[in-house]
């Protein structure tokens, strides 16, 4: 059975990314969540898709020139519901995934350098649980990175149209996770013979929900579908 990941949480509703979009995924019963990782300025690695935040002022900053600090000082632009929401950390988002018992899809924006995925899944092993961890990125590299740090770590590379080359992960043992518009029952079976996993992303829409179950996708991320859809 497919599992479903809420996308930036549960994004269609609430602020994605946010401590509250991730509680929120969990009252939606999804079995999981993804995340995108930054890292400020002091060291604190954060939850946000974008290199800037922006405030709900309107105006942004950059989350790496910036510091945990000044970055939570004030509240992000919100335009979903009336919540006073504010940057969540990396812990925040591990804690909340720990006390649902949620899969950790957890994707690192940009190249990471090996001391800071040193860094990173350290915390994810100290505030959960590596086996519950799913690290996804579109660096091959971070991949590679990961592996040599953490041979036990679930590595997920993320699929999309500019990638070419998805074979090539069988040679490494990384599962994959790829855009709707190109992910096919070829490439679920073939990464299921070699015992790895498919995931897909992001599904909105219930004709295409509807179809990557029947494929037998093992994770389904999506905006708006939870674990009752």
């Amino acid at each position: 059975m497919s599992i479903m990941i809420a996308h930036r949480g549960y994004s269609g509703a609430f602020p994605g990314n946010t401590a509250l979009a991730f509680r929120e995924a969990a009252k939606h019963l999804s079995g999981g969540a993804e995340t995108d990782i930054r890292r400020t300025s002091d060291g604190v690695y954060v939850t946000n898709h974008n290199p800037e935040v922006v405030f709900a002022d309107g105006t942004e900053a950059l989350i790496a020139e910036h510091t945990w600090a000044e970055l939570t000082s004030r509240p992000l632009c919100n335009t979903k519901t009336a919540d006073d929401v504010r940057l969540c950390s990396f812990r925040e988002y591990l804690e909340i995934m720990r006390e649902h018992g949620m899969v950790c899809f957890i994707e690192l924006k940009g190249d990471f350098t090996e001391a800071e995925v040193g860094e990173i899944f350290a915390l994810a092993a100290e505030v959960y649980d590596l086996k519950k961890c799913i690290l996804q990125s579109f660096s091959f590299e971070n991949l590679i990175r990961a592996r040599e740090l953490f041979p036990d770590l679930p590595l997920m590379w993320t699929y999309g149209l500019k990638e070419s080359g998805w074979e090539r992960c069988f040679e490494y043992g990384f599962s994959i996770d790829a855009d709707r518009l190109i992910l096919t029952q070829e490439m679920i079976d073939a990464f299921h013979a070699h015992g790895l996993e498919a995931g897909v992303w992001t599904v909105n829409e219930r004709e295409d929900l509807r179809k990557f179950r029947a494929m037998g996708v093992d994770y389904i991320e999506s905006d708006v579908f939870g674990g009752e859809d």
